[in-house]
């Protein structure tokens, strides 16, 4: 019953008053966080966690996108609209579409979805899996250059999820900056084109205002212009450029639990995400 609780809190309850709420100012977009399409069967238990999205069920959610009239934008023109960088149409809905961990089903079942809806996609790449068959995360096989190649020339762009997908609070910093700086160099090599978005890996530490500082700073001296985190909810200008909110998105996700998330309703969520980190920072330190 506990798995439950968000999603009807957040489709009777806190949807429908966001329906009411007018954002003064600053735009507010929904970035739809993806993993693996795939049916594959998960692994963990609460869906929050699940990785996979069904083709059947991602193809319904990008088809009530479109039916719905919302414009799916690419990361860095939705960074542009939010941070008051290029000029926002205040009757336009907007939705960024990313995925995670680059795994090869994305070429395989999500971009002819994508194509056929004439929709775009930011993938994050953690380099050191790519083109690698001894490496797999969950399981899973990756992208292969060419691959990315490919897509890259038919309109899907690219960021870094770090090299070795790390737990990056857990490593020194040059650790850190060698994980940041050497994905990107790769993947500019292999796409001729600027990576310059970033997507943590794992759990975001916000409430870790050292090390958030500390990663900003090794971002933007590695060249990026702006990222995205697990922090629940849409996207404001309240957000940090470099770790914008995202909402996740599996197989869970019927077309009324996904039109809660994309209007609002599950926005609420990140309070307790964030108390959660808090007590358990708290927690761990005594």
């Amino acid at each position: 019953m506990i798995h439950l609780l968000d999603r009807y809190l957040s489709t009777l309850f806190f949807a429908p008053l966001a329906r009411r709420r007018h954002h003064e100012g600053g735009a507010v977009i929904p970035i739809l966080m993806y993993h693996s399409i795939s049916s594959e069967p998960e692994t963990e238990t609460h869906p929050y966690f699940w990785l996979n999205t069904t083709p059947e069920i991602f193809a319904a959610q990008l088809k009530f996108l479109q039916d719905n009239n919302y414009q799916v934008l690419t990361l860095g023109r939705a960074a542009e609209i939010i941070y008051g960088r290029a000029v926002k149409d205040d009757h336009a809905k907007y939705a960024v579409i990313t995925f995670d961990d680059g795994f090869r089903d994305f070429y395989i079942n999500a971009f002819p979805i994508l194509q056929k809806y004439g929709f775009t996609a930011t993938v994050f790449l953690p380099t050191d899996y790519i083109n690698n068959h001894h490496k797999k995360l969950d399981g899973k096989d990756h992208l292969s250059w060419g691959e990315i190649t490919l897509l890259h020339k038919q309109g899907i762009s690219f960021g870094s999820h770090t090299a070795s997908h790390p737990q990056l609070r857990d490593s020194n910093r040059a650790d850190v900056r060698h994980e940041i700086e050497h994905s990107r160099q790769i993947i500019e090599q292999r796409i001729g084109a600027p990576a310059e978005s970033f997507s943590y890996p794992f759990a975001f530490p916000e409430e870790d205002n050292d090390f958030t500082k500390c990663l900003t700073d090794t971002l933007i001296a590695g060249g990026y212009k702006f990222g995205v985190s697990t922090r629940i909810g849409r996207a404001s200008a309240k957000d940090p450029i470099c770790f914008m909110k995202r909402l996740p998105i599996n197989s869970r996700d019927d077309l009324a639990f996904f039109q809660a998330k994309l209007e609002g309703g599950y926005d609420w969520m990140h309070w307790f995400q964030l108390k959660s980190k808090i007590i358990r920072a708290k927690f761990k330190s005594s």
